[in-house]
């Protein structure tokens, strides 16, 4: 079981192995998390995610899935992109899916090697998942991870309300 740790931190300002982008699909920027990183990286980071195989016309990376990058000019060695779910409601299987998403930049970063890992909030920004629904989803899918896992993961948070739920959501 790797150490699970919430901060209130700029996640592309954190020294890891690999942070986690909270993608859309095309894998190409937007605002969030996803237009930061992108800035924080450099104009490579783009190129990069260009690089990337579509599965389909503009789609580089399907919801609840993860890729690969070079970190560029950021701190960490890598970005794991992975796109969230947009919250419909609750029904549209969007649970599964943002787990999946966990599950997956896990996966990615084991095949790497990768033994320090920082996750923001995955999909509660513009695409609406409710946050205490998200972190519960988040913390679990962390914790339940079967597979070999980094050695730590950190839960990037961007305000102290975020803070707060992980904190509450880490505790035995």
């Amino acid at each position: 079981m790797p150490i699970l740790e919430a901060r209130l931190a700029d996640i592309t300002r954190v020294e890891a192995d690999a942070i986690v982008n909270a993608a859309n699909e095309s894998l190409l920027g937007g605002g969030g998390v996803d237009g930061a990183i992108h800035r924080a990286a450099g104009a490579d980071l783009l190129e990069a995610c260009r690089g990337i195989a579509q599965v389909r016309p503009g789609v580089r990376c399907p919801t609840g899935e993860a890729r690969i990058t070079p970190g560029f000019a950021l701190p960490a060695r890598y970005v794991i992109h992975t796109v969230g779910p947009v919250w419909r409601g609750g029904g549209a299987g969007e649970a599964e899916a943002l787990a999946a998403c966990y599950r997956n930049s896990l996966a990615l970063a084991a095949s790497h090697g990768l033994q320090r890992i920082a996750f923001p909030a995955i999909s509660c920004g513009v695409y609406g998942y409710p946050p205490d629904a998200a972190v519960a989803i988040a913390v679990q899918a962390v914790r339940a991870f079967d597979g070999p896992t980094p050695a730590q993961v950190l839960f990037c948070c961007h305000d102290r309300a975020m803070l707060a739920r992980y904190e509450a959501a880490l505790r035995p």
